[in-house]
């Protein structure tokens, strides 16, 4: 079944059968340690997707939307370990569709919306701060993504301008989409949306396709932002970036800008983060001692989401306009 078949109606299909769920088990590294990982999903399957046209006269962009961690380790009737979500659990799917559909609130007016279900790695590999295994056990989720990216790519208009965002881990993802598209899919890209992760040396120097952003309407371009209380809450495992750009003013000095009247919103050019003063963000609690502790991680698609709807919309009619000179 092919994405023309997903756009029309909304999917959010959150039971499916797990008798069909089948899953591999393997060693791990760890002594007497067996982990389990879940079925892969089958991106021709509707229920892999939440989609949402809202393109009524073709002059918007398809947005290809991927969400941020929300399992935590877990274990299956057999007592072995998984550490990434399941994908045919229904309960995952839940999870994740409460963040796709507010993001789809503000991103899918005027737009195509396609975001997938992945089995992203549980947030217990962050919580070690050790890149090594981060890496580790995100790379299973990047290739589902990768996977449901080129599924997306071979269905869709491929004359359409084209919208890459994600949170946290759906951000990390973002930049491997990036170092993994072809050069005719980059040169419709309109911009990449990179929400609550950094932006690596290393990822601009291998991902030519990566293009920090400098202003509002610059195409082809990847956005990417931090939030802090104050520097020293940076949290390197996440936020450790050497490029950003101010979502309020579109600005990547330190030109203050004011968010909803009472939040100033400043970028450091030194850290490369967003220090906001007069906001609390209390009502993300803190997790695990490592996020919301200082820094506003669980903000970051939240906070500027009329900016971030404004600059879809802008940016895509520059891209458009581009295309049509």
């Amino acid at each position: 079944m092919g994405i023309a078949k997903l756009v029309p109606t909304i999917i959010t299909i959150l039971m499916c059968c797990t008798a069909c769920s089948t899953a591999t088990a393997f060693y791990t590294a760890t002594p007497n340690e067996m982990v389990v990982i879940p079925a892969e999903p089958d991106y021709n399957n509707p229920d892999m997707w939440i989609t949402m046209d809202d393109d009524k006269n073709n002059t918007g962009a398809d947005i290809f939307y991927v969400v941020s961690t929300w399992e935590e380790d877990w274990t299956n009737n057999k007592g072995m370990t998984a550490h990434y979500a399941d994908v045919w659990n229904p309960t995952h799917r839940e999870h994740m569709a409460i963040e796709i559909n507010r993001i789809k609130q503000y991103m899918a007016p005027g737009n195509r919306f396609y975001a997938p279900f992945y089995r992203h790695a549980t947030i217990n590999a962050f919580l070690t701060k050790n890149e090594r295994v981060i890496k580790q056990r995100t790379q299973q989720a990047m290739n589902d993504v990768l996977q449901a990216f080129d599924f997306f790519i071979s269905e869709r208009d491929n004359n359409r301008p084209l919208i890459i965002a994600g949170f946290s881990q759906g951000a990390m993802a973002v930049l491997q989409i990036l170092k993994h598209m072809d050069d005719n899919t980059y040169k419709h890209l309109v911009a990449a949306y990179v929400l609550g992760y950094k932006l690596t040396k290393d990822d601009i120097t291998n991902g030519t396709h990566i293009k920090p952003a400098q202003g509002e309407l610059d195409t082809g371009v990847t956005i990417c932002y931090n939030t802090v209380k104050d520097v020293k809450f940076i949290q390197p495992i996440i936020a450790q970036s050497v490029a950003a750009i101010n979502p309020v003013n579109w600005k990547t000095d330190n030109t203050p800008a004011t968010l909803n009247d009472s939040i100033t919103v400043t970028l450091s050019t030194k850290h490369h983060v967003l220090v906001v003063k007069g906001y609390s963000g209390d009502e993300y609690p803190p997790y695990g001692n490592f996020i919301n502790v200082g820094d506003i991680h669980s903000c970051e698609p939240w906070l500027y989401s009329n900016c971030l709807q404004e600059n879809i919309n802008k940016r895509t009619q520059q891209w458009r306009t581009r295309k049509s000179e």
